[in-house]
C-alpha cells in the first residue's frame, strides 16, 4: 500500500512541476476524484488562494445526478466550474490532473470545462 501511495505522490509532483513550468501566471484547474465524488478548483498559485471551486457534493449537483462518482457528475462539475470561472473573469487556466491519467471522469470534466468556455 505504501509503495502505491509513493508512486502517486511522485506522479502528482511530476505533473505539478510541469504544470507550474508552463503556467505563465495562469491559475491552475486542479481535479481531485475520490471513489464517491469529484472536486475541481481553480487556484492562484502566486497568491495561494482558491478562486473558484465546485464539487459533486453541492445540492444542485446531487439533485441532477444519481451518483457523485459518475461521468455525468464529472460533466456537470466541468460545466459548473467553467460557469463560475467566467463569472470571476477567468478565461485561461492550466489543467492539473494530479496523479490521475487523462481518462474517464477526469477527461469528461476537462472537456466539459472547455465546452463551457475555459481555455487550456
Amino acid at each position: 500500500m505504501a509503495n502505491r501511495n509513493k508512486g502517486a505522490e511522485r506522479r502528482k509532483k511530476r505533473v505539478r512541476r510541469a504544470v507550474k513550468a508552463r503556467a505563465a501566471g495562469r491559475p491552475r484547474l486542479s481535479v481531485f476524484r475520490s471513489e464517491k465524488n469529484i472536486y475541481a478548483q481553480i487556484i492562484d498559485d502566486i497568491a495561494g488562494h482558491t478562486l473558484v471551486a465546485a464539487s459533486s457534493l453541492e445540492k444542485d449537483i446531487k439533485n441532477k445526478v444519481k451518483k457523485g462518482s459518475s461521468r455525468e457528475a464529472a460533466e456537470e462539475i466541468g460545466r459548473l466550474i467553467a460557469k463560475r470561472a467566467k463569472e470571476a473573469k477567468i478565461e485561461e487556466v492550466v489543467f492539473d490532473r494530479g496523479a490521475y491519467i487523462y481518462h474517464g471522469r477526469v477527461k469528461v470534466l476537462a472537456e466539459a470545462a472547455r465546452e463551457g468556455g475555459l481555455k487550456f
